[in-house]
């Protein structure tokens, strides 16, 4: 049996590898794809605990499909923003968008 701490640590690497990701890029789908990262970082976590606390209760997979549905619709609302920005001014680059500004 696979210790708890081994997927608190993976979880905290992702959620780590994805907060520096999101904040060090300025390209808007790679920042999109970190903020997955860091998702799926708290879903390891949820059914980490789950597994661990109540054994057989499947309470914290179930937390997690809830999540990972979430994420879909906010990845697809995402990319879809992206793709309009990416068509109107021709640019991925977050520093560089204007679109949103006064």
């Amino acid at each position: 049996m696979i210790p708890l701490t081994f997927f608190l640590i993976l979880a905290a690497l992702l959620f780590g590898l994805g907060i520096a990701g999101a904040l060090l890029r300025t390209n808007a789908i790679r920042m999109l794809m970190c903020i997955e990262l860091m998702l799926n970082a708290v879903n390891l976590n949820l059914v980490a605990f789950s597994h661990y606390i109540t054994p057989g209760v499947f309470r914290g997979q179930v937390l997690a499909i809830f999540v990972m549905v979430v994420a879909a619709a906010e990845a697809a609302v995402g990319l879809a923003i992206i793709l309009e920005l990416t068509r109107k001014r021709k640019v991925i680059d977050v520093d560089r968008t204007t679109l949103l500004k006064w």
